[in-house]
This record gives C-alpha cells, structure tokens and sequence, in this order.
C-alpha cells in the first residue's frame, strides 16, 4: 500500500470467534490493492472498489468458511466501514455526497452515498442467480449493510436492468468505489469546512 504524508489512512483489525480481519488503507491512493478473503469472487468485487474509487486497499480475512462466506463477507463491510469513518475523520472539505452509474454489458446499477453520519442503506438488487463461484448473492446485501452502519453514511444501491448475476452485482460494485470517491473527494472551494448547515457531521 502506497501512503503520503498527507494521506488519509487507516489500519483497523477487528478480530472475534468467527473471524479475524485486518483491513489497511489510503484514501488518496491510486487503487493498489492485496486481497485475500478466501472468497475468490468477493476479492474480485473489492478490487474493484479499489481500482474504480482509487483506494489503496490491503484486506487480509480470515473466517469460518467451512460454515459458509456469510460472517467473513459481513465482517470484512464491518471492517472497511470502521477504516473508511477513521480515515476519513471530521470530513472537513469533502464533497460528502457521491453518485455514480456503471453499466457492464447489459446490466446497469446506480449507487448514492451521502457521508451524513447516519447509518442506513436502500438495495434493491434482483440478482438473477443465487451464487456467483463460491460468493451467495445475499451476502452482498450484508456486506453493504456492515459498511454502512460502521461507516456512518446512508447508502442507496440500485440495479436498474441486468440479466447476469456476475454483471449485476459487478456494476453495483464499480458503481459503489465511484460514488465513494466522488464523496470522498477534497473540494478546494470548500477547504477546511464540514459539508453541512449543522456544522457538524
């Protein structure tokens, strides 16, 4: 992982009779990444919100699999969501708000990320099949749903249209790395404040 001075970085393990997670990164990063969940299609889903929202990324899980992926994916959007709200901090000069829309073939997925300070997330994804590989389809919901509650943002995910579950749930995963980014951004016109008429976030 690749780190500047003025990066916004955190480390964060999170370690309980289930799982053990430790989750590294640089918000202001060029989308490196070292993945290993033991999950092969969800560590290609996280190399996407790396590559596609320009986040340096080290996640290093390991979990219960001989049960199934559900406390390990769970566990890693629990994780992110902690290292994100830490590395992001007061959030003073973000734009705070983020939205993107990724098509891939003929599936497309919007995704809206609001950096408010309160946890919610809206899915509506009809996945065509139930697994992808080795990866249940339902266990996407939980990871966003683990980010968004540690996190501390209100997140809305849809797919608009799409007839493959590996399509589907790629395009709701580029769509959320570029709606992160976008939010995440530093805006110069807004330097040192924080996006809200509270003052607070």
């Amino acid at each position: 992982m690749t780190t500047t001075p003025t990066a916004r970085q955190a480390d964060v393990t999170r370690n309980t009779a289930e799982t053990q997670i430790r989750v590294r990164l640089n918000l202001d990063g060029t989308g490196a990444n070292t993945l290993s969940t033991g999950i092969g299609f969800f560590d290609h889903m996280l190399e996407q919100i790396a590559r596609h929202g320009l986040i340096d990324l080290d996640v290093d899980a390991k979990g219960d699999l001989h049960i199934d992926g559900h406390h390990t994916v769970e566990d890693v959007g629990i994780t992110l969501g902690q290292a994100v709200f830490k590395a992001v901090g007061d959030k003073k000069g973000i734009r705070r708000y983020g939205h993107a829309y990724v098509p891939l073939d003929e599936a497309l997925s919007r995704v809206v990320i609001d950096f408010s300070g309160r946890p919610g997330l809206v899915m509506h994804v009809p996945f065509k099949s139930g697994m992808i590989g080795g990866f249940d389809t339902q266990l996407a919901y939980e990871f966003f749903q683990g980010f968004a509650n540690h996190a501390f943002v209100t997140l809305h995910i849809d797919n608009l249209r799409g007839e493959n579950a590996h399509h589907q749930c790629e395009t709701v995963f580029k769509a959320f790395a570029r709606a992160l980014r976008a939010a995440l951004e530093l805006d110069p016109r807004s330097a040192g404040v924080i996006p809200s008429t509270k003052g607070s976030l």
